[in-house]
């Protein structure tokens, strides 16, 4: 639990201040203003509450022997063949966790992991028909949630939020990489 999540309690156990789980409102404007820092935790929140949806989807498919971050990495993968480092650019990942879910989805025989002949240091990896059954079944749950819970609209504005945090992530990256 964060700062911003406490509730403050007074010597009665009266409620002294309670922050609220939104963005605050501009007093002059009353438009909500969102800090980074409160778009990083729901966007961690959001993220935690995915891979609980994908926890359950991996139980109803009777998939038992990989997790949602592996599932992450094999969506990741997608239809292409890339090196353990092109996959690293692609996702948020620590380089010990990869190397552990690469040998994860290698045992399950979700990927194949094929090492250079020039360079034996070196692999690329691709996914397996397994692999591919996998990403498809979780794709064809997701169009089926999509069809279910959302209208048009709300499709409209997962694109425009998918827009907007991808632009976001570009200007992080880049204030990282060479300052604020």
């Amino acid at each position: 639990m964060g700062l911003e999540d406490a509730v403050l309690l007074r010597n009665g156990g009266d409620r002294l201040r309670a922050v609220p789980d939104e963005p605050r409102r501009d007093q002059q404007s009353d438009a909500p203003q969102a800090s980074c820092f409160d778009l990083a935790r729901l966007l961690d929140r959001s993220s935690r509450r995915f891979s609980g949806l994908i926890s359950a989807e991996l139980t109803r498919l009777g998939v038992d022997d990989i997790g949602p971050s592996q599932v992450m990495v094999l969506l990741a993968i997608g239809d292409t063949e890339l090196s353990v480092g092109e996959l690293l650019d692609r996702g948020n990942y620590v380089g010990s966790n990869i190397s552990y879910y690469l040998k994860q989805l290698t045992d399950g025989d979700y990927i194949d992991r094929v090492t250079s002949q020039r360079d034996k240091r070196s692999a690329r990896i691709r996914l397996t028909e397994k692999g591919r059954q996998l990403c498809a079944d979780l794709r064809d749950a997701a169009k089926a949630f999509e069809r279910t819970f959302c209208v048009e609209q709300d499709l409209r504005d997962l694109a425009v939020a998918f827009q907007a945090l991808h632009r976001l992530e570009l200007m992080w990256a880049n204030a990282a990489r060479f300052g604020v």
